[in-house]
């Protein structure tokens, strides 16, 4: 009844944490343009207001138009459960969870895309080859920078990768995961959440043709896949292992906080890039997160 009960709690605080990072993000930018902003809760109200709107199909859209969605949102919340909080540890764990984690969010991509190719529109076929293409270097890198945790610590479990910090090799880890966070989560200079324009959107052109509640999922998946990647990021960096269970629920607050508004300051910042720079600085975030796991391997054999 306990494990059951700390399920569903961990669950509730994913559900209702992840939908505030966005509304940081905008408001930080709001803040440097001298603007007032929206609130930080709108995206709450824009889940509420969606969930109580209706769906409008297009005739040529299958069931998996609905289908890829929720099974993006399953994915993502699924691998949700697998990172853990700081000390307290995760909902599911196991030897071999990081490479579940992996696949979990290849598969909420591969529905994403699915369902925008479902409506056979070809502004959002276009933006599904964009997503796949930046996956295939975000992935690299990816794996990556897993594939140095799990040299340093000797283990593919999540809870004692992120126990330790990045040692020598952190600077070089957290520069590329907060670039693989931005093409991840299509910001700013990879995408941009804002635009409305089809022949630069990448993310934004798969969900043009979604409404109602199929729309509230993906948007509420792409705030959990925002929290998952700040919660990772920060845990690989941080020494979660050798706080205390109070100083490491602070410490991950703060460092979430510290990744959401660096985000938005990003975004205030710089411009989106240009398709053809995207490949080099996606390239650059595998080359760090590969000398990162050249440090760890190096440090391993002194």
């Amino acid at each position: 009844m306990t494990l059951i009960l700390d399920f569903i709690l961990r669950l509730g605080l994913w559900l209702l944490l992840a939908p505030l990072l966005p509304g940081v993000i905008n408001k930080v930018k709001a803040w440097v343009a001298g603007r007032r902003g929206p609130p930080v809760l709108q995206l709450y109200y824009d889940l509420a207001r969606l969930w109580r709107k209706g769906v409008v199909l297009s005739t040529l859209a299958s069931p998996g138009f609905i289908v890829g969605p929720a099974v993006a949102w399953v994915a993502l919340m699924g691998a949700a459960m697998l990172v853990p909080l700081g000390t307290a540890g995760a909902a599911l764990s196991f030897r071999g969870d990081v490479l579940l984690l992996i696949y979990l969010l290849a598969l909420a991509r591969f529905c994403t895309a699915w369902a925008a190719m479902e409506t056979g529109s070809a502004f959002e076929g276009m933006g599904a080859a964009r997503e796949v293409s930046y996956a295939v270097l975000a992935e690299a890198a990816i794996v990556a920078a897993v594939l140095s945790l799990s040299v340093q610590t000797g283990s593919v479990s999540l809870a004692t990768m992120l126990s330790p910090s990045a040692g020598a090799g952190a600077v070089l880890l957290a520069a590329g995961l907060f670039t693989v966070l931005l093409a991840e989560n299509c910001r700013v200079p990879f995408d941009d959440p804002n635009t409305h324009l089809e022949l630069t959107m990448i993310h934004e052109v798969m969900v043009l043709d979604h409404s109602g509640p199929p729309l509230a999922v993906i948007l509420h998946g792409a705030s959990v896949k925002l929290l998952l990647f700040s919660v990772f990021l920060t845990e690989a960096v941080l020494p979660m292992g050798d706080l205390t269970p109070s100083g490491a629920a602070g410490a991950l607050a703060a460092g979430v906080l510290t990744v959401t508004v660096s985000v938005g300051l990003v975004e205030s910042l710089l411009a989106r890039f240009a398709f053809r720079r995207v490949p080099l600085l996606l390239t650059t975030a595998f080359l760090l997160c590969l000398f990162a796991l050249l440090v760890a391997w190096k440090g391993g054999v002194v």
